[in-house]
């Protein structure tokens, strides 16, 4: 993990911090890795890179802090198990109500038409 901080000269936020930490050489165990690679965010990139800025607060520390519960929140959320969608039908009342709603709909249109005397 590497800390990268702005000193005055560089950047108007002085206290902003760039926390990189690189996935496939790290020590974390090969789910961790392989879900960190799979998700589609913008902070992690094409090389297994996570980069997170932090520049929110005025003192670095603070924006150290920041940027460490960030990153270890995208962890947390990579482990977080998606359910699998199970796959339904309509019920048999559902589809009488959607039956009769079309048959009401159809009587509206067909009203609408021109009268014949």
């Amino acid at each position: 993990m590497i800390f990268r901080g702005y000193s005055k000269q560089d950047s108007k936020v002085s206290s902003a911090i760039h926390l990189q930490f690189d996935i496939k050489h790290s020590t974390l165990p090969a789910v961790y890795k392989e879900r960190l690679l799979a998700l589609s965010d913008s902070r992690i990139s094409k090389l297994g890179v996570i980069t997170i800025k932090a520049q929110q607060y005025r003192t670095q520390e603070q924006n150290r802090e920041d940027a460490l519960n960030r990153f270890a929140e995208l962890i947390r959320s990579a482990m977080v198990e998606q359910k699998k969608r199970r796959a339904t039908k309509p019920t048999r009342a559902s589809k009488e109500r959607r039956l009769k709603a079309k048959g009401m709909k159809s009587q509206t249109k067909s009203m609408r038409g021109k009268i014949s005397y």
